[in-house]
């Protein structure tokens, strides 16, 4: 099995919250209206591991999501060329990494939220997914939990 890549994906807490990720247990990451965050989804495999990040509330990465499906046509834009993936929660972070703090990390100078504030969905390396992973005090599950899909 190829190793995962890692990503970062924003939501608005308002719009689409982590928590409700884990009540949901799965969701379609649709209605991405950038080029190149579409080429990022379709970039996604099965497996592939996400920093969730609370965009314009909050501002703090809070989980780590994990890809489910190949990206797909979106929903949200029937016969446009827009992409979508299947998400599911692994796990909520110990101690929410904040913005803030990854602008103060010079192991994170080069990291999307400082050099790429304002695309929705970005590659991670993977040294970058465990310095936040560290700085959160969290360790991800042996086996993620999965449920049924609901919508986003």
């Amino acid at each position: 099995m190829a190793k995962p890549q890692y990503w970062l994906i924003k939501s608005e807490p308002s719009v689409y919250a982590y928590a409700q990720l884990e009540r949901d247990g799965q969701t379609e990451w649709s209605g991405v209206r950038s080029f190149e965050a579409r080429n990022n989804l379709r970039a996604m495999k099965p497996g592939d591991l996400c920093l969730y990040y609370h965009s314009n509330e909050h501002k703090a990465v809070v989980g780590v999501a994990r890809v489910l499906t190949p990206a797909t046509e979106d929903p949200t834009a029937p016969g446009e060329n827009w992409a979508s993936v299947a998400m599911g929660p692994v796990v909520a972070l110990q101690r929410p990494v904040e913005l803030a703090t990854v602008k103060a990390t010079p192991a994170l100078e080069d990291f999307p939220l400082i050099t790429r504030s304002r695309l929705s969905v970005a590659p991670v390396t993977p040294e970058h997914f465990q310095r936040v992973l560290e700085m959160s005090g969290t360790k991800l599950p042996a086996k993620p939990p999965t449920k049924p899909l609901k919508g986003r």
